[in-house]
């Protein structure tokens, strides 16, 4: 008979994929180790292996989580957007603010699935990187269909992918700038990213 799961098998997962993403952050996931995880837990590679076969297993659930986290605030948006009858580009800015204070929270995860997602082996698993790349992809398509709402004299078949990308770039690699308790916080620098759309560098 298989063993059943503790009633805190969730929140041992959680411990495990926020530690991995610390050291996969900090070493390089090539670098970092199940020992180095477990070391961070102060617990034994055992421990970790009771939940991953390996590391792979490991990063594939974090990315897995991870995606689907930014997807629901993707979908929660929208339906916050709805009820409060924002108009689009006030729906925009809400995305922005929502997904700059997840990066603030999450800011090695995301790490990982910007530098990562490309250590999934297709060969062992050949659906995980599919998975977490057409996640990217929805994502990016939904900031599409924002800014094309928010600016429909500005967005065209032809430029959406640059001007999308621009907006994402602007957000995405905060990680490398910015810094909880520094002298610009993640919702300062969303008024900042929300301000240089509205109105460009002119103030």
């Amino acid at each position: 008979m298989a063993r059943p799961k503790s009633a805190d098998h969730h929140l041992k997962r959680d411990e495990i994929l926020d530690a991995a993403a610390a050291c996969f952050a900090e070493l390089s996931y090539p670098a970092a180790s199940m020992q180095e995880v477990a070391a961070r837990l102060g617990t034994s590679k055992a421990r970790i292996y009771h939940y991953y076969e390996s590391k792979e297993a490991l990063l594939f659930d974090l990315l897995d989580r991870y995606t689907q986290r930014l997807l629901a605030i993707i979908g929660e948006t929208e339906a916050q957007a709805q009820r409060r009858k924002l108009d689009d580009r006030a729906a925009l800015h809400a995305l922005i603010e929502a997904f700059l204070i997840e990066y603030e929270n999450s800011a090695a995860k995301h790490v990982a699935l910007l530098n990562d997602t490309k250590f999934l082996n297709d060969a062992v698993h050949p659906s995980q990187r599919k998975i977490i790349v057409q996640r990217q992809r929805d994502i990016v398509s939904a900031f599409t269909r924002f800014l094309r709402r928010a600016y429909p004299q500005r967005l065209n078949d032809a430029n959406q992918t640059a001007l999308t990308m621009m907006l994402m770039g602007m957000i995405n690699w905060t990680f490398t700038w910015l810094r909880p308790g520094g002298p610009i916080s993640y919702a300062d620098f969303a008024k900042q990213v929300i301000q240089t759309l509205e109105r460009g560098f002119q103030g």
